[in-house]
């Protein structure tokens, strides 16, 4: 008897040991009896069920990250791209999840990259470059409508890369460099716009006040002076040229010549009558 006692004893235990099922903190459990789904999931922690009758799946509820291969597109601008993506989405009913498609991973994938061809066929070659948040969320707008019904919330989208041919990079990187030369172009041409306003105000200052000019005459051999191995030359100073052309007495003038008057009246006269 006691060899069918042991053999009872380990049926009993085994049949307790399949029945008892462990259930994760990140998981919830659904128990398929004879295929019908029960009412309720099971929590985290110990589930029991029947053995032979029940069947339990477990459906993770963390959150899920899915790269998305690349992609080649053509953008509205008529320009071949390769973009690739990350989807970030979590379980939100695992019902629906478990019941309503067949495998909600790669549900949510393909959606994803066929949300992605749309996208690059709607943007121009700038805005998948410079403007990526917009396109971020219309992403996962596209990708969460479809992926509520099998319980699935999408948390966020990025696009991650933009792969463009060689040509195109050079073209691009030759379009920034003629920017740049147009830009330092522009910003030489107004400063030597302001340089020349500047100048033009201190001439007109100088040529007010005679003194400032002198003034910066001397600054500037100052300047020059401490230079070595330098050999200056001072011009002459235009205010002792001034000073000496008031002092010093101008010729006279020449006498004017005799108006005709005066040389009629030195001519004699002559009487008409007499000669008669």
């Amino acid at each position: 008897m006691e060899p069918v006692l042991i053999v009872l004893i380990v049926l009993v235990v085994s049949g307790l040991l399949g029945s008892v099922r462990i259930v994760r903190q990140y998981e919830r459990g659904l128990v398929f009896r004879c295929g019908r789904l029960r009412d309720h999931t099971r929590g985290p922690g110990l589930a029991m069920i029947v053995p032979v009758l029940d069947r339990m799946q477990r459906v993770n509820l963390q959150i899920v990250t899915m790269p998305v291969p690349a992609q080649d597109g053509i953008t509205r601008d008529n320009v071949t791209v390769k973009v690739d993506a990350v989807v970030y989405f979590r379980v939100t009913d695992p019902i629906r999840a478990a019941v309503n498609v067949q495998d909600y991973m790669f549900a949510v994938l393909q959606v994803a990259q066929t949300s992605l061809r749309s996208i690059i066929g709607k943007s121009d070659l700038d805005e998948l470059l410079t403007n990526r948040e917009r396109l971020n969320q219309g992403l996962e707008v596209m990708i969460d409508s479809p992926a509520i019904e099998w319980g699935v919330h999408i948390d966020r989208v990025e696009i991650k890369d933009v792969s463009l041919p060689e040509s195109m990079k050079r073209s691009m990187s030759r379009q920034a460099e003629a920017e740049r030369e147009r830009r330092a172009r522009i910003i030489t041409a107004d400063g030597e716009l302001q340089a020349s306003h500047k100048l033009a105000e201190a001439a007109s200052t100088m040529a007010s006040t005679p003194t400032a000019l002198q003034l910066r005459l001397l600054e500037t051999v100052v300047e020059v002076a401490a230079e070595k191995n330098s050999t200056l030359v001072l011009p002459f100073p235009v205010e002792l040229l001034r000073f000496l052309d008031e002092k010093v007495p101008k010729p006279e003038t020449e006498a004017a010549p005799a108006s005709p008057s005066e040389y009629t009246a030195e001519l004699p006269r002559v009487d008409v009558g007499a000669l008669r």
